[in-house]
Formats: structure tokens, C-alpha cells, sequence
């Protein structure tokens, strides 16, 4: 499964090069580069996500979630988790699944390294029911 999402990020940010060199070289207007960086950041910022997706870690402690991801690293206390939920995403290419920290208060996070691909995957069950028999030990439940 990673090997076919990484085949498609580099397809993805070939296809986004490749915009941002047409575009460099078709366009003759001074603003040509506010699109050019535009396009680049928005090529980074999904190359990023994707990368988190897939290959970000998280590491489970006494006080909570540690998710380590490619540039930076954050904490959700046990006492902010409300749940940990299976969400589904249809795209083109599938269904997508990964696992989500619904909080108590705020958004709810993504948790890093748990995207895949397929429809029934022992491995994310298998993640889940590990963060869900952590949570319980933690909060006392």
C-alpha cells in the first residue's frame, strides 16, 4: 500500500513541477511568480501531509499522545481524548482510512501513520484497539 502512495505523491509533485515550470515559462506578466510560489508551497504542503500520513509516528505514553511527525511534535493529554474513531475517505483511487483523536475540546487530530488504503486492515484495527486499551488504562476506565 505505501508503495503505490508514494508512486502517486511523485506522480503528484511531478505533475505540480511541471505546472510551476510551464507556468514560469509561459507567462510574461511581473505577478507571474506569486503563482508560481503559490503552486510550489501548495506542492510542499501536500507532499508534507501525505508523508505524515503514512510514515508519521505516534508514541504512546503515561500522559498521553506523543505524535511525531516530519517537522515537528505534539502532545494530546489522555484527559483531552474523547475517542478514537476509524474515519473513511472516498477518492478517486478508493477508500481511504485512518484513525482520528475526537477531543474533548477543539478539532480532532489526525493521528500520524495510520493512512492505508485497504477496505479491511488488521494493522489499523489493530492500532486502534491498542491507543483505545491505552487510553482506558490512563484515564482509569
Amino acid at each position: 500500500m505505501t508503495r503505490s502512495v508514494s508512486v502517486a505523491v511523485g506522480i503528484l509533485t511531478l505533475a505540480l513541477a511541471g505546472v510551476m515550470v510551464a507556468m514560469s515559462l509561459t507567462t510574461h506578466e511581473p505577478g507571474k511568480w506569486w503563482w508560481v510560489g503559490g503552486v510550489g508551497a501548495f506542492s510542499v504542503v501536500v507532499l508534507l501531509s501525505t508523508i505524515n500520513s503514512i510514515y508519521g509516528q505516534v508514541l504512546l505514553t503515561t500522559t498521553g499522545l506523543e505524535f511525531r511527525i516530519f517537522v515537528s511534535r505534539r502532545v494530546v493529554p489522555w484527559s483531552e481524548v474523547a475517542r478514537i474513531e476509524v474515519r473513511q475517505r472516498v477518492s478517486r483511487s478508493g477508500i481511504w482510512s485512518d484513525l482520528r483523536v475526537i477531543r474533548v475540546h477543539g478539532r480532532s487530530l489526525t493521528i500520524p501513520g495510520t493512512l492505508t488504503h485497504r477496505v479491511m486492515d488488521a494493522e489499523l484495527e489493530r492500532k486502534q484497539a491498542v491507543i483505545q486499551e491505552r487510553w482506558s488504562l490512563a484515564i482509569g476506565a
